[in-house]
């Protein structure tokens, strides 16, 4: 199961490989039970990943900017 495979959630690599696993899909309405479109689908899980991958991070750089203004204001509340 993936995640929301909408285009405006992803990067432009990832939506070329999207639509590729969903033409695959529809090109072969019974053969993808066999596993004929499991390459693309593993392709777009590894993109999928590494698109959470760097959102995590930069989701942990904005945490720590705000920690540490956080942090700056309190030391300075104190400082007054």
């Amino acid at each position: 199961m993936h995640t929301d495979l909408a285009s405006h959630l992803h990067t432009p690599a990832c939506n070329k490989l999207i639509e590729e696993l969903k033409a695959c899909h529809e090109n072969h309405a019974f053969a993808k039970f066999i596993g004929i479109c499991n390459t693309i689908d593993d392709q777009v899980v590894k993109c999928l990943k590494s698109e959470r991958i760097a959102r995590s991070a930069a989701n942990r750089a904005k945490a720590r900017e705000r920690q540490a203004r956080y942090k700056e204001k309190l030391q300075q509340g104190e400082a007054n």
